[in-house]
């Protein structure tokens, strides 16, 4: 059975937990540790949601705030219902009654 997976980037939340609500209180900490990001890598870092993140980024904002990988990334699993063939479960059709019906053409008269 097909499963769906998704997650929840969780950055921002842990930020304001810990008091910190702009980029600009994160970025100090993040150069301390040897991580160097422009400030608007770090914007997108904290704002959205990242499709890939390095794993020393990842660690050194686990440092920061304290936590786990898990703290910051939520994930969640769900089976997906199993895809129908194409016609399956659908009712049988009547071909007859499809089937146009033959004129029959008479002399005028």
């Amino acid at each position: 059975m097909p499963r769906q997976i998704s997650y929840r980037w969780r950055l921002r939340e842990l930020m304001a937990a810990r008091g910190m609500f702009t980029v600009a209180e994160l970025m100090p900490h993040l150069t301390e540790r040897g991580i160097t990001l422009s400030s608007s890598q770090v914007h997108r870092l904290v704002s959205g949601t990242p499709e890939r993140l390095s794993l020393p980024v990842l660690a050194t904002l686990c440092d920061i705030l304290d936590c786990t990988p898990t703290d910051l990334i939520t994930t969640t699993a769900q089976n997906l219902p199993a895809r129908r063939a194409a016609g399956e479960g659908a009712p049988p059709i009547n071909l007859a009654a499809r089937r146009p019906t033959r004129v029959r053409l008479t002399p005028e008269g």
